[in-house]
């Protein structure tokens, strides 16, 4: 399988630095270029990749809108990773709310870049978990009785574990292994997780656990 990826990012410079290193891959390619997030929604339309690398302030439609905009109007809707300057910038979690995957900083070296990509394209485990759980815990909101509080009674036990083991960034393999079954039923409860969270996906997931202090970021 070729992993086509989107490049959506207002430096062209950017754009031409991301293009080489996802080319110079034999199981990537670029499938496409836009300079605004106002242009992506009708590049996925025609292009229909699989991976967008996407810059979160850009002029006219930034990563955020973007990004929501994609998972609101696209069937099967390709894997996002937003691309900032700063780990902390606000826009960075409003993107990871809005249903972005995970980020990158612009100045990842070109082996994490591709990391980000592969990993968000396999989908069974958390990209750059200590850098979500440290924007997550800014952004806590919960307390005793709270949300947090009502998931105990939502989730089983073993789903209950899951979800922490998959705040840590273990993949469904890693999973099984420390629970001591099989990787089907890790994904049982991986879905089972994600539907009573109403969560997109396990970026999602983790993040509500934090924010609402089912999970406690240490």
């Amino acid at each position: 399988m070729t992993v086509r990826v989107l490049l959506v990012d207002d430096e062209r410079l950017i754009r031409a630095g991301l293009a080489a290193i996802i080319d110079a891959e034999p199981d990537m390619e670029v499938a496409g270029e836009a300079g605004d997030g106002a242009e992506v929604l009708g590049q996925v339309s025609r292009l229909r990749p699989d991976v967008i690398l996407m810059d979160v302030r850009m002029p006219r439609l930034d990563g955020i809108q973007a990004t929501r905009r994609i998972l609101e109007s696209v069937p099967e809707p390709p894997r996002i990773i937003v691309v900032t300057t700063f780990e902390n910038d606000e826009y960075v979690y409003d993107a990871l709310k809005a249903g972005a995957h995970g980020f990158l900083l612009k100045r990842a070296r070109p082996e994490e870049i591709l990391q980000a990509v592969r990993l968000v394209v396999h989908g069974d485990t958390l990209l750059f978990p200590a850098a979500i759980r440290a924007l997550a815990a800014e952004h806590r909101v919960g307390g005793p009785g709270g949300a947090g509080a009502r998931w105990h009674g939502r989730l089983t036990e073993r789903e209950g574990d899951v979800l922490r083991l998959m705040a840590r960034g273990h993949s469904n393999a890693e999973i099984a292994a420390e629970l001591f079954v099989s990787p089907q039923t890790v994904k049982t409860h991986v879905g089972n997780v994600l539907a009573k969270l109403n969560a997109r996906d396990r970026t999602q997931a983790v993040i509500s656990a934090y924010e609402t202090g089912y999970i406690i970021p240490s």
